[in-house]
This record gives structure tokens, C-alpha cells and sequence, in this order.
């Protein structure tokens, strides 16, 4: 037989060969491809603004772009489900999933464990007695949490005995020289700017940065839709009052001569005006605090017949001897006076400042049943109480 002919005979199994084989170098050079430039969708959010979510097949991205205020930069942190790995560069971080133990250092960010059911994954903190969550005080109780001391800016080689998958940062902007640090030990380290954001609803959402972080959105996206159900069902309420029923309410308090109070722009001051009132500084515009001398104060607020956010005193006769000038206005007066300090912790912490961001659907009602009170009969206040004479 002639060669050719043998040729001629094999050639359409050569070409069947070739083809598969170019079929799958297609499909192995696809699949690479969608590896290298991680393929993602963007998951929307209704409220925070400081983070974005990205989700790919087996991967989930977050960029931080508003991680402390005044920040410029943007932290891009690629979170992989078990059993997936990718050779990831221009990364902050990378997080592998499943996560066996985690360092938090803002007690707001205690709340997210809890409510997502994996409070047993903490193991370090920053000044322990500042927890209040019940759940955290048992583990601190069992030796089962570090303590960090005065901040892990301050102590980092405790947070690199630890070893833990990732530590969580809330930050002023200052101590972002130690993210190198923890890089370099293999630890990711995780900005939370959750503080940056002054819509009370977009502080909540960032359970959803702390459950991709655990790979537990889907339980985070259910107590975030939770929260925002209730908020809104609060704020309905209290839409409809007419202006003229909405009471003027005085805020802050004195601190070496300088009134501290929020700006009109700021998350108190925001969900002081969805409940109803008439913030006495509703004209000083911005998102931080304000600083007022006492004299522009009384003028503007003297004759306000409430004063919520008085700071933490026993009784309105030891609020008037510690600083004499509150005894010029018509809330103390009357004694329409309260604070945020209802429940404490057994060390001493304020849940107030710990389960606040997460639960502004509390504070919210809290402050309806302050000034609206016809509005929520039944409803007991969870933070708020009023001073005792």
C-alpha cells in the first residue's frame, strides 16, 4: 500500500485529535484566563458608600474606598472560598475561607459576630472591658480571648502570635503603617470605615464587608434586610408629623468650656430629624462634631424643652453641680433630660456604642418614644433613659 494511502486513511482521526485537542487548550486557556482576570459581577448595596462588593465564581472582591476620613486610596481585598486558589497580585489582602479565628478592635464591630452567629471566632481585642456583648464576655470570661492592651497599633507582635486569618481595623488614618507589618506576617488586615458613613442605614450595611469576610453573606444580607425593614417601618411612623408638632431638642454637652455636639449633616443629628424632632442645630451643616462656645449655645438653645444625649449622670441635681451653666436651660429645668446609657456591660461598656451602628432600627424608636411617645405605646427604649432627678 501505497504511504499516502495509509495517510489519507489516518488523517481524519489526526484530525479529530487535533481538533479535540484545540477544543481543550481553548478551554484550559479560557479557564486561565477567567482565573487571571477574576471575572466578577458587582453585588449592589442600598446605603454604605465607602465599600463596594464584587462576586466571582469561587471569589468574592471588596474595595474599600472610604476606610477613615479623609482617606484617598482604595483597599482591594480578594476573598477565596475553601479549595479555591488564584495567583492574586495588587491585592491588600487575601482572605481563604473557612475562617477559624479573627482579631477585632472596634467594639462596633462585635455586633456583626454575634448577630451572624460566630462570636466563638474571636480571639483577640483591644482593652476587653470595652465589650459588652455577652456572648464575647463569656469566651473573654473562658481565657479564650487575647487581650491586645491599649490597641493593637500599640502591641502588634500579640496580634502576630495569634496567627489569626484576619484582623480587622478601625482606624483615624494614623497607624496604617502597621498593615505593612501584618502583610508581611502573612496576616490579612482589614480596614472598617463603617464610622465614615453618617447615613444610619449605611453604617448597618457593612455587616455585609463582615459576613463576605466569613463567607456568610447570605446571613448578613438577612439581618441587614431585617434592620432596614424596621427602620423604615419607625421612620413611616413619624414622616407624617407636621413640623409645628416636632419639639426642639438640644444635643451634647460641655467638655472644658467647648459644647460638643453633632453636626446637621451627621448620623445623630440624621436620625434625630427621622424621628420627629427639631434639632436645635440643624443649621450648622457637616458630618463631624461641632465644637460651640456656651454663649452661642444658650442663645440658640435655651428655651429647648428636651435634651437628649446629656452624657451619663445619676440624677439632674449631679448633672447641674458638676457643670453649674446646664442649669440655665428649660430642659434641665424640667428635667427632660436622657442619655444613651441604659444598658451597660458587666465591665462597664455601653452597648450604645457597640451595638448602635449595627441597630440604628433601636435608637430610632428609642428617640420616637422619647419625643412621640403616642406613637409607640407598648415600646420600651433599649438604649435611652431618662435622667432621675
Amino acid at each position: 500500500m501505497h504511504p499516502s494511502s495509509t495517510y489519507l486513511r489516518t488523517l481524519p482521526y489526526q484530525l479529530s485529535y487535533l481538533l479535540c485537542l484545540g477544543f481543550a487548550l481553548v478551554l484550559i486557556s479560557c479557564a486561565e484566563k477567567k482565573t487571571d482576570a477574576l471575572l466578577k459581577r458587582p453585588v449592589p448595596l442600598d446605603f454604605a458608600t465607602g465599600f463596594k462588593l464584587y462576586q466571582g465564581e469561587g471569589f468574592w472582591e471588596i474595595e474599600v474606598s472610604k476606610g477613615y476620613a479623609g482617606s484617598s486610596g482604595t483597599y482591594r481585598y480578594l476573598v477565596l472560598d475553601s479549595g479555591v486558589q488564584v495567583n492574586a497580585t495588587n491585592y491588600d489582602a487575601v482572605i481563604q475561607l473557612p475562617i477559624d479565628q479573627v482579631v477585632l478592635t472596634s467594639t462596633t464591630q462585635v455586633p456583626h459576630l454575634d448577630a451572624l452567629g460566630q462570636t466563638n471566632l474571636l480571639v483577640g481585642f483591644p482593652q476587653l472591658d470595652l465589650i459588652s456583648s455577652r456572648a464575647a464576655r463569656k469566651r473573654i470570661t473562658a481565657g479564650k480571648v487575647q487581650d491586645l492592651g491599649s490597641g493593637p497599633s500599640a502591641n502588634p507582635e500579640l496580634v502576630l502570635d495569634l496567627q489569626p486569618d484576619w484582623i480587622m481595623i478601625s482606624t483615624l488614618g494614623e497607624d496604617l503603617r502597621y498593615l505593612e507589618v501584618f502583610k508581611q506576617a502573612g496576616i490579612p488586615a482589614l480596614i472598617n470605615g463603617e464610622y465614615v458613613e453618617q447615613n444610619p442605614l449605611g453604617r448597618a450595611e457593612w455587616i455585609k464587608f463582615t459576613g463576605v469576610l466569613l463567607g456568610n453573606y447570605a446571613a448578613a444580607s438577612a439581618q441587614f434586610e431585617q434592620i432596614k425593614k424596621d427602620y423604615n417601618e419607625a421612620a413611616n411612623l413619624a414622616s407624617s408629623i407636621p413640623e409645628k408638632d416636632k419639639p426642639r431638642v438640644l444635643s451634647g454637652v460641655m467638655y472644658q468650656d467647648i459644647w460638643y455636639a453633632p453636626s446637621a449633616d451627621s448620623w445623630a443629628a440624621q436620625l434625630l430629624s427621622r424621628a420627629g424632632g427639631n434639632y436645635a442645630f440643624k443649621e450648622n451643616a457637616g458630618s463631624g462634631s461641632l465644637q460651640l462656645n456656651y454663649e452661642y449655645v444658650l442663645d440658640k438653645a435655651s428655651s429647648t424643652p428636651i435634651w437628649i444625649g446629656a452624657a451619663d449622670f445619676a440624677s439632674r441635681a449631679e448633672m447641674g453641680t458638676r457643670e453649674p451653666r446646664y442649669q440655665a436651660f428649660a430642659a434641665w429645668k424640667a428635667g427632660e433630660l436622657y442619655t444613651y446609657t441604659a444598658k451597660k456591660g458587666e465591665t462597664g461598656g455601653l452597648e450604645y456604642f457597640e451595638l448602635g451602628y449595627l441597630r440604628p432600627d433601636l435608637i430610632l424608636k428609642d428617640l420616637i418614644k422619647i419625643l412621640h411617645p403616642e406613637l409607640l405605646l407598648d415600646y420600651q427604649p433599649y438604649f435611652y433613659q431618662k435622667i432621675p432627678d
